[in-house]
């Protein structure tokens, strides 16, 4: 595992993964690695077969694409990724999956995912992205928990 190189650190823009691209940043510091940042834009769901139903698909992908950017944007820029350099990457689909495929297609050497610490039917219905992607990736996987569940 060691050196590590390349870190790859994917965000959905919430607390907990903001706190995950803070800790990828700091090891990518320490480490002089390269950081990727990426953001999978989950696939659409399924439309109603009404044909009076009007939902303009293109551009909902498109206002989906620029949200997204934005927010990486000033993710990218803030303060918590002094002292590396770090790229985007910007895909559609299955999260966990598309998480471990771009890992190895970047030929990464860790992973810092956060934890979402979902309960309930949800999680036994669906799993976590985090959970997944620690059962497929190829490569060591570092979960970040929330430090709001810490006292839960």
């Amino acid at each position: 595992m060691l050196p590590i190189k390349k870190i790859l650190c994917p965000t959905d823009f919430s607390e907990p993964s903001r706190e995950a691209v803070k800790v990828a940043g700091e090891l990518a510091a320490h480490f002089r690695a390269g950081l990727v940042l990426v953001h999978v834009v989950p696939a659409l769901p399924a439309l109603p077969n009404d044909p009076n139903y009007v939902f303009n698909i293109p551009e909902y992908e498109r206002l989906l694409h620029k949200d997204a950017e934005e927010k990486m944007g000033r993710l990218a820029g803030a303060g918590a990724l002094e002292g590396t350099t770090a790229r985007t990457i910007f895909s559609h689909g299955d999260a966990a999956s598309e998480i471990v495929r771009i890992a190895e297609v970047e030929n990464s050497d860790l992973i810092v995912i956060a934890t979402r610490g979902t309960t309930g039917w949800q999680r036994l219905l669906f799993g976590s992205v985090a959970e997944k992607v620690v059962r497929l990736a190829g490569c060591p996987v570092l979960t970040i928990r929330n430090p709001l569940e810490n006292g839960a």
